[in-house]
């Protein structure tokens, strides 16, 4: 059964409002026009919500957009006034926030910096690539802007996480790309692998490729493994690493189930997934039901177990099976060799990644058990 005491919000506090007009953008056909993101009085019942039902001492909060700093910054301190009154005694707030950088100005960053926010920051790497998509609505580009906000972070000792969207325009670049992140010492990198479905059912010409996918991955990782272990934590990395050491992944995409990250529009809408917003994943709204009450339905519930559920039979007979899970079910758009549907789109490259980590893996399961047999008595 999927497990919902570990979740993960991702809410739309400006609803779908962005500064940007970045060229694959999932989110904008699915925003309604003239949002002006969440009320005052959803915003309570939300973190109050949210609050009551987080089960770990540090409690979450994850702030999407659109463009989330387009909320305002005096937004900001009343959402952080919000949890400190509603925090119990002995727990703790984190929050994130996924933001393009435009607006973080010095007085962003040393409210972020006193609120200890950890800030997710999209760049594709070197100007080239970033600039391919990532551009203004006047069509400009952005990437000089977005190094200045990261300056400015740094300087404050914001916790950054660069947010790298590896798309056709950058792909290719894997070296250039890793080393740009190396350049700006860069400490948690995230690569996210961009795929566009049309509606006949097909990738765009934007989509990276599961060849390129699995040849950036297999690059980057040697460079990693070889200079960066402990020094730059990449997501995709560190998840395939926890496969040595038995623990829960904690990346939707590569857990056996998933559901565990809902999203939340400005209008009080919890979806079960942010890249499925259909009318049938809609879980309730925040004024009338409690997230635990959304997040243990039987609709979320289905949702999670289906993930496995419609894998192929070539992923069921996978030796990287439980590795990979079959990745994200918004991906699983292709045939397998026998006619079947349910294929990710990345397949070759997932495949051929996680075969060229795993005598990594191994070597880490035999080092921790290793460990913990020296540790018995």
């Amino acid at each position: 059964m999927p497990n919902m005491d570990n979740f993960q919000v991702l809410v739309k506090i400006a609803g779908g409002n962005c500064n940007l007009r970045c060229r694959y953008c999932y989110y904008r056909s699915h925003c309604v026009l003239g949002e002006t993101g969440l009320p005052d009085d959803l915003l309570e019942i939300y973190i109050r919500r949210h609050i009551e039902a987080s089960r770990d001492q540090t409690i979450g909060f994850s702030w999407h957009g659109g463009e989330p700093a387009l909320y305002g910054l005096d937004g900001f301190r009343k959402i952080v006034s919000l949890q400190n009154k509603y925090c119990p005694p002995g727990r703790r707030v984190l929050n994130g926030i996924q933001t393009n950088g435009l607006l973080l100005d010095d007085k962003w960053c040393a409210f972020l910096s006193e609120e200890q926010f950890v800030v997710g920051l999209s760049l594709d790497g070197p100007e080239h690539c970033h600039d391919r998509y990532r551009l203004t609505p006047a069509g400009e580009p952005t990437h000089r802007r977005v190094l200045e906000s990261l300056a400015c972070l740094k300087q404050h000792g914001v916790t950054v996480e660069c947010l790298c969207v590896v798309h056709a325009g950058n792909a290719q670049q894997p070296k250039e790309v890793y080393e740009f992140f190396r350049s700006l010492e860069i400490r948690w990198l995230t690569f996210l692998p961009l795929v566009e479905i049309m509606p006949d059912g097909a990738v765009n010409e934007s989509t990276v490729s599961g060849e390129d996918w699995g040849e950036f991955l297999c690059t980057i990782f040697d460079m990693w493994r070889d200079g960066d272990i402990g020094v730059i934590q990449i997501q995709l990395f560190e998840e395939t690493a926890r496969v040595a050491f038995g623990v829960e992944r904690s990346l939707c995409v590569m857990r056996k189930t998933c559901g565990g990250v809902p999203s939340l529009d400005s209008r009080g809408n919890l979806y079960s997934c942010d890249h499925f917003l259909q009318p049938e994943n809609l879980l309730g709204n925040i004024r009338d039901l409690t997230l635990t009450e959304m997040l243990n339905s039987n609709r979320q519930m289905s949702f999670g177990r289906a993930k496995f559920q419609r894998l192929p039979a070539k992923c069921l007979n996978c030796t990287v099976l439980d590795m990979c899970n079959g990745g994200c079910p918004k991906d699983r758009v292709l045939l397998s060799e026998d006619g079947e549907p349910g294929l990710n789109c990345l397949c070759s490259g997932f495949h051929r990644f996680f075969l060229h980590a795993r005598p990594f893996v191994q070597a880490l399961a035999e080092l921790h058990s290793g460990q913990l047999s020296s540790e018995r008595p």
